[in-house]
């Protein structure tokens, strides 16, 4: 006789941006969302999951969302320099024990370009961001090394044996 209504279109919805991520609100964090008074008041104020959405606080998102994208600038660019480093210095040399012919013995390893790298240019790189074609002989080969997820160095290697 009254009609049917919705009791939580009743309720007073706050506007908030999420400090983690949230499972039950399917927010990630960093989103702005509205979600009802009690909510943030009794599950994500006192867990401090979020805080809310002011013009300081937004003001203040912005700027460390510009840091951010600052930093990140910042590093694909060093990226980028130690790149046309690495594509400018020519050819590693990587000295191997011969075996017959054009045969080395064992081989060349990422481990191996990152030492060479160390001595020569003093700078630290993760092996695990270099990618050496099997080396078993004498000869010139290229090696990849990805320095960011945009910026990817090609490195010459000369193996030759002792």
């Amino acid at each position: 006789m009254f009609g049917a209504f919705r009791l939580s279109s009743l309720l007073p919805r706050v506007e908030v941006i999420l400090k983690d991520d949230i499972d039950e609100i399917s927010g990630k964090k960093g989103d702005t969302m509205k979600v009802r008074a009690g909510f943030y008041r009794n599950f994500l104020l006192p867990k401090g999951k979020a805080t809310l959405l002011t013009p300081d606080v937004l003001k203040e998102m912005q700027v460390e969302q510009e840091r951010i994208e600052a930093e990140k600038k910042r590093v694909k660019e060093e990226a980028q320099q130690l790149a046309r480093v690495f594509e400018t210095i020519g050819a590693f040399k990587v000295p191997r024990k011969g075996g017959k012919g054009k045969q080395i013995f064992g081989s060349v390893t990422a481990q191996d370009l990152v030492d060479i790298i160390k001595s020569q240019l003093n700078r630290d790189v993760d092996k695990r961001l270099v990618e050496v074609p099997e080396i078993r002989e004498v000869g010139e080969y290229v090696a990849e090394i990805k320095l960011h997820p945009d910026v990817t160095a090609k490195v010459r290697l000369t193996v030759y044996a002792k």
